[in-house]
């Protein structure tokens, strides 16, 4: 069990009333735009439990649509979100939804635009702290907690060890990793010990194994104080 720091009692500096509510959907939405990776141009919020109830009071939407933009939890621009995503031509919807049996700060994230469409699934868990527990039809387990690479392909035998290689080379060491396969389809989700360098990157974004590859860096914790 992880130990409670004083991240999780004070939460991060931030602009809304709660923690749970706005800069978890910061987060979470900040997230969910880059496992997209490319602009949304539509994006529809499937609300559930207490984000569902309490989202238009406590400023959830404008929290969730300012991630997506790429805010994070202390921009001054922030409650503008709406207006300036409308400006952008971004389009967005609202909506209430049974999720099933997840954290009560939970919401589905649906984004298109010049991409296939993704899904994701997250949760607000208190102090700013998110957990994104699906990608499309994927199970996963994120917490934002370190630098993070998710990597889809067709299954096949050497992908695994190729990937750990690039790493390697990098000289970073690899905290967790979780692979996912059906249908002849994998997703490998990578938490990193730190951040590889863009040419590490940038080479396995040319290898043609991979059909997609998101990187997400770590929740800063250093505003917590």
């Amino acid at each position: 069990m992880r130990e409670t720091d004083i991240f999780d009692i004070l939460g991060p500096i931030m602009i809304g009333p709660s923690s749970s509510h706005t800069a978890g959907a910061v987060r979470l939405g900040n997230v969910a735009a880059k496992i997209y990776g490319a602009f949304v141009k539509e994006v529809d919020y499937y609300l559930h439990g207490s984000f569902a109830k309490t989202y238009k009071g406590h400023g959830t939407d404008i929290a969730l649509v300012a991630g997506l933009l790429g805010m994070d939890t202390d921009d001054e621009r922030l409650p503008y979100a709406l207006e300036m995503a409308k400006e952008q031509g971004v389009r967005f919807s609202f909506r209430e939804a049974d999720l099933g049996l997840v954290h009560p700060n939970t919401v589905r994230i649906v984004m298109r635009g010049d991409q296939p469409e993704v899904s994701v699934i997250g949760s607000s868990l208190g102090g700013g702290r998110i957990e994104v527990i699906r990608i499309n039809d994927t199970s996963v387990s994120l917490s934002g907690d370190y630098p993070t690479m998710i990597f889809e392909y067709n299954d096949r035998p050497g992908v695994i060890s190729r990937i750990s290689a690039a790493i390697s080379s990098a000289g970073v060491n690899i905290a967790a990793m979780k692979v996912t396969r059906a249908r002849k389809m994998a997703t490998m989700v990578l938490e990193l010990d730190a951040k590889i360098e863009q040419r590490v990157f940038d080479e396995l974004k040319s290898d043609s194994h991979f059909l997609h590859i998101s990187e997400i860096d770590a929740v800063e914790e250093e505003n917590a104080l």
